[in-house]
């Protein structure tokens, strides 16, 4: 199914298709370029992990996923998941063996950790906020983005009033984007090379709609999902907005090339070929 894109992100933008990439379920999120084994996503009520090809059948590769959301790649070929409502932050190897790396701060369980990235060096980030019946089981007093250093070492890097949502970084590593759900926001903190954050701005004042997840390109743009999918340039000015059928949650980049842009949506995920590479674990920084 292709649908066209009306709407130009300067003149490179004009004309995008739109393709139903995959669709059949409840409600897809943290799509991650996994290389060769093609996207992976999780349909989070349904607690699974799909992986799928262009025109192949999605292959379910995780059960039990405790509603899992975001997903992530480190350089190793390994798959980070934010599991909602099993309250933790998993690393899969490729052999299938999770490890868990984040489930509790000063001995409280985790609200319900939501989307994640991760740099080359190995350093992790990812936010911790708490929807729906979540609230009713917090035990921490705070929402927090959080930081998981290589070897291991848990710290909190802000704790914003508002529930944190999507997190992605910049091309050069030096810059964390938070979107924020309650403030509606965009927030940006700079990076120095242990991930220890800093400097904490508010890039993009208002997102029309919940800001969701966020993905960035190599040339620094943002594109957030929220009412519509948004595209903003570095300095946070907007520079294109693509609605879909549903409203969309998450995105990533993948394909050989690096230029297709995938968006997961309630029941469906999305892809829609651009001019420009997104940004990748799996690309040089």
């Amino acid at each position: 199914m292709w649908l066209w894109a009306a709407a130009v992100f300067g003149q490179e933008f004009s004309g995008i298709q739109l393709e139903k990439f995959a669709w059949g379920f409840n409600y897809t999120e943290g799509p991650v370029w996994m290389g060769q084994d093609g996207l992976a996503f999780s349909d989070v009520p349904m607690n699974l992990v799909y992986r799928v090809k262009a025109g192949g059948t999605p292959v379910v590769v995780r059960r039990d996923s405790g509603g899992t959301m975001g997903e992530a790649l480190d350089a190793k070929g390994r798959l980070y998941m934010c599991e909602t409502t099993g309250r933790r932050v998993v690393r899969m190897d490729k052999d299938g063996k999770i490890e868990v790396l984040a489930e509790r701060w000063a001995g409280k369980r985790l609200n319900a950790p939501n989307d994640i990235v991760v740099r080359r060096d190995g350093n992790v980030w990812f936010t911790d906020p708490a929807f729906g019946s979540a609230q009713e089981a917090r035990e921490l007093d705070f929402y927090g983005v959080f930081h998981i250093a290589p070897s291991g070492k848990l710290d909190v890097i802000a704790k914003p009033k508002g529930r944190p949502n999507g997190v992605a970084l910049s091309p050069d590593g030096k810059t964390l984007y938070v979107t924020n759900s309650d403030e509606r926001n965009v927030r940006a903190y700079r990076l120095d090379r242990k991930g220890d954050a800093a400097g904490e701005t508010v890039l993009v004042p208002f997102v029309e709609g919940v800001p969701d997840g966020i993905c960035t390109d190599e040339q620094g743009n943002l594109y957030v999902a929220a009412r519509k999918l948004f595209i903003y340039s570095p300095k946070g000015q907007v520079l294109w907005a693509l609605p879909l059928e549903e409203a969309p949650t998450n995105c990533a980049f993948g394909d050989d090339d690096m230029k297709s842009l995938f968006v997961t949506t309630r029941t469906a995920v999305y892809r829609l070929r651009v001019p420009v590479k997104g940004w990748g674990v799996d690309e040089k920084q």
